[in-house]
């Protein structure tokens, strides 16, 4: 009995450990949809492509389900199954889309955050088909890092007459390790210009709320990394043991356990809407002068090139699609890029060409 007297401290211990929730409470900011496949309005869209949304933050898995994710045709609505990974809900139809149809999808206020922020309206977009299928996996969704030409984690450093069309940022670098650009701050402190950058440059420690856009951008930036290198099922491995010159490649999902190497040039053959994802656990070497050529009406927003390692652009070299690189993006003296760099380390440019891709 003297062993007795611990045991209602025992239980009020377990008692209160046990109702303690891991919700947090704090949170009251309602979640947002920052981007969607296919945009708002788009049109010639493939009749066999997945629907998909990207989240502002993480969403309540259970709130995300064919009730609260629809679409329709007029007042038709279309069979499909959804699910939610990463940040994105994607809704698959069960067969294919009509030609030249007008649909509309739809996200309803019932879709919830972790802490129970619901959509603060339901979220519409509508797009047209086309009449074409597409070929390749479904593109790889970059949210909010779609914004911008140049995005890296420790900056971004450039040496002669660059132009960029499109923003860049760096996050969490500050904007003292964005160099070569001659910044001019903005009066609000939310954002700089440049002489070299048509729209907006971008740093973590700005005004807000770009600190925490930022953060998210970089984020969205390693989500779509981490989805380009989870995909399974390539079409092809170790093809051509790495050395791509001068082959002609179709739409699809390629893997490489090692480097990948361009020299004069490739050609990615296909439609407007059909996609290539290239895997590369080393490094991307493009030589100097080298050129990737897009025919049958192929678009650098569909070509999407994840690299374990470094990404190099030689001197002069003409390089299309969107880099997600796991460490430096360098582009050489001359070299241009129809795509977005989106590195996590730095990109390092000298008297470049950077255009954003057509949507």
């Amino acid at each position: 009995m003297k062993k007795m007297w611990f045991m209602p401290i025992l239980l009020m211990i377990l008692f209160v450990s046990g109702c303690a929730s891991p919700v947090n409470n704090d949170d009251v900011t309602p979640p947002t949809v920052i981007s969607t496949i296919p945009a708002d309005l788009a049109t010639d869209v493939a009749i066999n492509r997945n629907i998909t949304a990207t989240f502002s933050e993480a969403m309540d898995s259970a709130t995300v389900t064919a009730a609260t994710f629809t679409l329709a045709q007029g007042v038709t609505p279309v069979s499909g199954a959804v699910s939610y990974d990463g940040f994105v809900a994607t809704l698959d139809p069960t067969s294919e889309l009509a030609i030249n149809t007008e649909y509309t999808a739809t996200l309803t206020m019932a879709i919830t955050d972790l802490a129970g922020n619901a959509l603060v309206a339901d979220s519409t977009w509508s797009f047209t088909t086309g009449v074409n299928l597409a070929a390749g996996p479904s593109p790889v969704e970059l949210g909010t890092a779609g914004t911008f030409v140049g995005l890296a984690k420790t900056g971004i450093s450039t040496t002669g007459l660059t132009s960029i069309d499109g923003n860049i940022g760096v996050s969490p670098a500050a904007a003292t390790y964005i160099t070569g650009f001659g910044l001019t701050m903005d009066a609000s402190n939310v954002f700089s210009t440049s002489p070299l950058v048509t729209e907006k440059v971008y740093a973590a420690d700005y005004a807000p709320p770009t600190p925490v856009d930022m953060t998210t951008t970089i984020g969205d930036m390693e989500i779509a990394y981490t989805d380009a290198a989870s995909r399974t099922l390539p079409d092809a491995t170790e093809l051509y043991d790495g050395d791509m010159s001068g082959r002609t490649i179709a739409p699809g999902l390629y893997k490489w356990g090692t480097g990948v190497l361009i020299n004069g040039s490739v050609t990615l053959d296909g439609g407007a809407n059909d996609v290539w994802i290239f895997q590369i656990a080393q490094d991307l070497t493009v030589g100097n002068g080298a050129i990737v050529t897009l025919s049958g009406g192929a678009l650098p927003k569909n070509i999407f090139w994840q690299i374990a390692g470094q990404a190099t652009l030689g001197t002069t070299s003409d390089f299309k699609g969107i880099i997600l690189c796991k460490t430096l993006i360098e582009m050489n003296t001359g070299a241009t890029l129809n795509g977005r760099a989106l590195a996590q380390t730095a990109i390092t440019l000298d008297t470049n060409t950077l255009t954003k891709p057509a949507l």
